[in-house]
């Protein structure tokens, strides 16, 4: 069996895309549809059910990727242990938000630059947009508090991250740590609130689990980067909510204050998203491990 169709198979196998795949694969939509049939006619059994929107795979279809996928993994390992060795690395493409991607992320994989590897960023806040590119190609790793849930993804966990809700201690004063304990968000009103976009996706999140209760203002200011909406806190600007690792110094130097520190604090949890068999590829599955160490600290 040419190893060619294999590999165009096990692709849209994964990708759920003839386009997709063949946007991975380098190769035309129907150079990809032309393989899938010399195979399926090769096998005698259809292999993909087509969809309105990609396929799905037969049960013949299923069982040979889960025969054959493998055996092209260590196939592709083995072609990049190769690759390397001639002293040719690959560039790592990475993407998620701007502040996790720049004050986590890239500082934990700084030491492979030292071993050659090349990285470019794509600073990106929303999860759907970075989920796509990585499915289209573009990327080969994203970090992501959005975990896919099937499609062409494995997506491990990286982290929990502690959500403090903070203001300068000006409005601190004002809220009254216990009597926001007592009253919940009543005694927050009249406080601006800082956050990211309009729909208050981190204040509704804290709202939900803290005060079982939806915010009942809106955004005084609006700064998609959480960097931006940290200085505005500290500035005056208002309440936030915001991840402990990026306020922590912050609230130790008291330009901050934790309005609240509830016995169960809410969590956010990150994931780390490659497309599925990829790890295969050397350079993506040391970066995966680095971060995955790396993040054992944070």
């Amino acid at each position: 069996m040419d190893l060619a169709l294999l590999r165009t198979f096990v692709a849209v196998h994964r990708a759920g895309s003839f386009t997709r795949a063949a946007t991975l694969l380098g190769l035309s939509q129907p150079a990809v549809t032309s393989q899938i049939r010399t195979l399926e006619r090769q096998l005698g059994r259809p292999l993909f059910h087509r969809r309105a929107r990609g396929v799905t795979p037969t049960a013949v279809g299923d069982e040979l990727a889960h025969k054959a996928a493998p055996h092209l993994d260590a196939l592709l390992r083995i072609a990049e242990t190769e690759r390397e060795a001639a002293g040719t690395l690959r560039t790592l493409h990475l993407a998620g938000p701007p502040e996790f991607l720049c004050l986590r992320v890239l500082p934990a994989l700084a030491p492979l630059v030292g071993q050659g590897q090349t990285l470019r960023t794509a600073l990106v806040p929303g999860a759907e947009e970075n989920l796509a590119g990585l499915a289209a190609g573009q990327h080969d790793l994203v970090v992501t508090t959005a975990r896919p849930r099937g499609g062409p993804f494995t997506a491990s966990a990286l982290c929990d991250e502690e959500q403090v809700l903070v203001a300068a201690p000006y409005w601190a004063a004002l809220a009254d740590p216990a009597g926001l304990s007592a009253s919940g968000p009543a005694a927050l009103e009249g406080i601006p609130v800082v956050e990211v976009h309009e729909s208050l996706p981190l204040v509704t999140r804290y709202w939900a689990a803290v005060f079982d209760s939806v915010p009942d203002s809106a955004a005084t200011v609006v700064a998609p980067d959480l960097r931006a909406v940290l200085e505005c806190v500290r500035a005056g600007a208002g309440l936030a909510v915001l991840p402990r690792y990026l306020c922590q110094d912050s609230l130790d130097r008291g330009e901050v204050v934790a309005l609240l520190e509830p016995a169960v604090p809410p969590l956010r949890t990150w994931f780390l998203v490659v497309r599925a068999g990829s790890l295969a590829l050397a350079h993506l599955a040391r970066a995966h491990e680095r971060l995955v160490r790396a993040a054992a600290h944070w």
